[in-house]
């Protein structure tokens, strides 16, 4: 893994680099952070985001363009972009909760530097789906804590992360302080009104006090319980009578259901899509819920201009520039 970031130490601010032979990063005052599985770790893995850890290695590939033979991923990284992939092309962009990679694999397929950072075992699942490309780099790390020196980037990507960090608006603060003058931010964030059911609010409450290993197991199976019905209901909702059935099951059924949405999927890969977003949806520790208006107003006290927010995706989708005048 190659990068021309600068990295700096986390608890001296001082420069760090690779010691080969140690096989690990080291600042002058005696820092030392490991390199495990060709990963640096600046963290150990945080307990509120185990689950997605165990997630991204289960479905490593489910969601790559790559592997589904869709173009799911792409259209929605490139609606957050405001165009095509290749005007990421020689840039530095910061990618913060990187997961498998799905967005990862198509910006440095698109010529962009990548900075991955996940606080998770997701790494090893991106760096497996990655690791293939040059001008990447990927280490385990907090969004709050980064081992890096500020206004490095030229872009900053985080998607389907900021609502379950611990407080969006630090999240959101941080990310900013990392582009340079000029640079764009993506990010999204679940809004009032996302699909939280009464089944789902019962069940994650429940999942959230079990182990992660028994909760991906619980979800897996409770899918494959309820898929029957969401299938033969899809296939019958022509029909008037069904759909008024059909509308109320998916009020009360806790499983994700992409049919509607995702048609390019063949029947196995809607399948196992509902499966892993189930389990986000059963599982995750923070699920904070912002507007638009609220996201705009928090990024222009960050310096942020252009600030063009839109509905759509998960919820609020978000393009802004940081301005040349505003300071770290």
């Amino acid at each position: 893994m190659r990068t021309s970031i600068r990295l700096r130490c986390l608890e001296h601010g001082l420069p760090i680099t690779r010691i080969v032979h140690d096989d690990l990063y080291a600042c002058s005052s005696g820092c030392a952070y490991p390199i495990v599985n060709a990963i640096p770790r600046f963290v150990s893995e945080a307990v509120y985001v185990q689950s997605f850890g165990l997630q991204w290695n289960e479905y490593r590939t489910t969601q790559l363009d790559s592997f589904n033979g869709t173009s799911v991923s792409r259209r929605r990284l490139e609606r957050l972009l405001g165009g095509p992939l290749n005007i990421l092309n020689g840039k530095e962009v910061l990618e913060a909760g990187c997961g498998a990679g799905r967005f990862t694999e198509l910006m440095l397929a698109a010529g962009a530097h990548i900075f991955a950072v996940d606080l998770s075992q997701a790494v090893e699942a991106n760096y497996a789906n990655c690791s293939r490309y040059p001008n990447y780099f990927l280490c385990q790390a907090d969004i709050l804590k980064l081992p890096l020196w500020p206004g490095q980037f030229d872009v900053v990507v985080c998607i389907g992360v900021v609502q379950h960090t611990p407080n969006p608006e630090d999240t959101m603060r941080v990310l900013c302080s990392h582009l340079k003058p000029g640079g764009i931010l993506i990010i999204d964030h679940y809004t009032y009104g996302y699909a939280t059911t009464l089944s789902r609010r019962f069940l994650r409450s429940w999942l959230l006090r079990m182990s992660p290993r028994f909760s991906i197991v619980f979800c897996r199976k409770l899918v494959a319980t309820l898929w029957p019905m969401h299938r033969v209901l899809w296939k019958l909702r022509s029909r008037s009578s069904v759909q008024i059935v059909r509308r109320y099951f998916l009020r009360l059924s806790p499983v994700v259901d992409y049919q509607d949405i995702y048609r390019q999927l063949n029947e196995k890969m809607v399948r196992t899509w509902a499966m892993l977003d189930t389990h986000d949806t059963l599982t995750d520790f923070y699920k904070h819920m912002r507007s638009a208006d609220e996201i705009s107003k928090h990024l222009r006290t960050c310096g942020m201009i252009r600030i063009k927010t839109s509905y759509a995706g998960n919820g609020v989708e978000v393009r802004a520039r940081r301005s040349s005048t505003h300071a770290n």
